[in-house]
């Protein structure tokens, strides 16, 4: 098997192994990692789209995180509330980088629709599922922009009265923050440029990618 399989698809058993080892535990043995992530590069630029973030910088962060949680709620339970549906894939990687006894929640509000500037009104449109009152939760976005969508938040969370409040986010476009807000758990700090992959989409797209890549332009 060569990268060169990869990229161009014809090494079909090598591809459902790596499907199959993700699906399992979210992981790929050493003999997978190079291919895939040529593969995924190759997939990212051939769009159009340059690379910010990588996949391997990606998950190192994230472990970072996941041992920090784990040290700040040693003993205790917690409940991450994903924000959707850019913040799933941080989320599902976060958790199992985590060695505490943890639930699922999840929450919907809109603002961007299909368009790359917030449009400065937020609204809700999926609360969570379960009672959060007396209970440790971590708020698990994708980016913290304006921070307009977190201020929303933060306030909606607090009417749970939850025991604890944080906040994790995956990038903070710390430049173009208008509000009061800060994140607990920040993975990167990233220029104000639009960016998509990793959870984060433009009209829906790219969210598959396994990188946080920049959106030029001509392509919005």
């Amino acid at each position: 098997m060569t990268t060169g399989d990869c990229k161009s698809g014809r090494d079909y058993e090598t591809r459902i192994q790596v499907a199959a080892c993700l699906s399992r535990n979210g992981t790929l043995p050493s003999r997978f990692r190079r291919c895939y992530a040529s593969a995924m590069h190759s997939s990212a630029t051939q769009t159009g789209l340059r690379v910010l973030i990588s996949h391997d910088q990606i998950q190192k962060r994230v472990a970072e995180i996941g041992a920090q949680i784990t040290r700040d709620y040693v003993g205790q339970t917690i409940v991450f509330v994903g924000v959707l549906k850019g913040a799933s894939i941080f989320l599902s990687d976060l958790a199992r980088q985590v060695e505490l006894d943890a639930t699922f929640d999840f929450i919907s509000v809109s603002s961007y629709g299909s368009g790359v500037r917030s449009s400065g009104e937020v609204r809700l449109v999926k609360d969570v599922d379960n009672s959060l009152e007396g209970k440790n939760v971590i708020i698990v976005e994708d980016i913290l922009d304006t921070g307009l969508t977190l201020s929303f938040l933060l306030k909606q969370f607090l009417n749970h009265k939850p025991k604890s409040l944080k906040i994790a986010a995956l990038l903070d476009k710390i430049s173009r923050r208008i509000t009061d807000v800060r994140g607990d758990y920040v993975g990167f700090e990233i220029p104000d440029e639009f960016v998509v992959g990793y959870g984060l989409d433009y009209a829906e797209r790219y969210r598959n990618l396994p990188e946080v890549c920049v959106l030029p332009p001509e392509l919005q």
